[in-house]
């Protein structure tokens, strides 16, 4: 699997390969929980409606409990008066869903696979070198990158030039999930974010014995 690669003055080059793992099988089912569950955590569940015994209205009884012709009510608070409490209304309670590590990261790959097949993500390479935001709204105009879009860095040094374009969202690769990825438009790779990390080489000092 391929990804297009531009330079930061939109020119092309040779297409990037993408890893492996990105090969991930379609599982459809598997992403669409995903999003469930990231989008039923962005809700608090916090709303809450008040009792009759909550709402601040006085307790004292309407009128005298016989003789009147009317329902024998004890004060104003009772759900079925304009101001008075709800009867079965909400309650601040969240069950919080949750996914195992295992499950993100197969739901991650398939969501990027997917991506991939459909054209929607490219590889930039120096991002890091763009300096300005109009440098930046330049190379997006050059690659006719016109929809939504968004950074995916694997530092966020370049992140003050990105953050003023329109429609485009910035996310470290690290930090990256299933509903970024989806619902994320266009997603324009750094290329550091491909490469290997180089090996530390320990440097090996000899000690001579000191003659007597």
């Amino acid at each position: 699997m391929k990804a297009a690669t531009f330079t930061i003055t939109g020119k092309k080059l040779e297409p990037t390969i993408l890893p492996k793992e990105w090969k991930e099988d379609k599982n459809l089912n598997l992403v669409s929980q995903a999003v469930h569950v990231y989008e039923d955590r962005l809700h608090k569940g916090h709303r809450k409606a008040q009792t009759r015994a909550e709402v601040n209205r006085t307790k004292k009884k309407l009128f005298k409990q016989k003789g009147t012709g009317n329902a024998r009510h004890g004060s104003r608070s009772a759900p079925i008066f304009v101001g008075g409490g709800v009867a079965h209304g909400p309650r601040p309670i969240k069950k919080v869903l949750y996914l195992s590590s295992k499950m993100k990261r197969k739901s991650l790959l398939a969501s990027l696979a997917l991506k991939s097949k459909n054209s929607e993500s490219i590889v930039v390479k120096d991002l890091e070198k763009i300096k300005k935001t109009k440098e930046a709204q330049k190379f997006l105009d050059a690659a006719k990158i016109t929809n939504r879009r968004t950074f995916v860095l694997k530092e966020g040094s370049v992140r003050k030039v990105l953050k003023n374009l329109e429609n485009t969202n910035i996310k470290l690769f690290s930090d990256l999930n299933t509903y970024d990825v989806l619902f994320g438009g266009t997603l324009i790779f750094d290329s550091a974010v491909f490469e290997k990390p180089k090996k530390e080489t320990k440097k090996v000092t000899k000690t001579t014995k000191k003659e007597k």
